[in-house]
């Protein structure tokens, strides 16, 4: 069984409006909420063997936050079609993931994180920013993963309902 981690951006700026969607940073709240996202994490005892994000900056910076507040202890993959996809590029890439991997974290922009969580679980969740679901996977290898797998979800962590401040 393999797990997968599918987070969704923490909140961006929107004070700029002269910067491109893809440059625009995080926010005060987004830099709050991605590290203790990460500690979260470490706490369920989650910490993935790769981590795969958008190269958008919002979505690179929450990465990179993420795996330092979790100790994960590889390099951060960036992908340009990761920006704007569709859910089924995160599909095709994740099958190309060594399955020496158990767990893997992406890392993304909305609609695609919940269509990917819907498609994967058959669940309908609405992932506000910094939001992480937590599936498992009936697979043993990530090349078995196909369009029609279905997996478990496990549980969808929310920053406003997981810390209380």
């Amino acid at each position: 069984m393999k797990t997968l981690l599918i987070l969704r951006h923490a909140k961006s700026s929107w004070d700029n409006p002269n910067l491109a969607d893809y440059d625009r940073p995080l926010n005060k709240r987004g830099k709050h909420d991605a590290p203790r996202m990460g500690e979260h994490i470490l706490k369920q005892d989650l910490v993935p063997d790769r981590i795969l994000t958008s190269s958008a900056k919002r979505a690179r910076k929450t990465a990179t936050k993420v795996a330092k507040a979790c100790n994960f202890a590889g390099k951060v993959k960036k992908l340009d079609k990761f920006y704007h996809a569709p859910f089924g590029v995160y599909l095709e890439e994740l099958q190309t993931v060594s399955n020496k991997h158990e767990c893997v974290m992406v890392v993304g922009h909305n609609p695609t994180m919940e269509h990917l969580t819907r498609h994967l679980t058959s669940e309908i969740v609405t992932m506000p920013t910094a939001a992480l679901a937590h599936i498992e996977l009936p697979i043993q290898n990530w090349d078995s993963l196909e369009f029609h797998t279905r997996g478990k979800l496990v549980n969808l962590w929310i920053p406003k309902t997981v810390f209380t401040d």
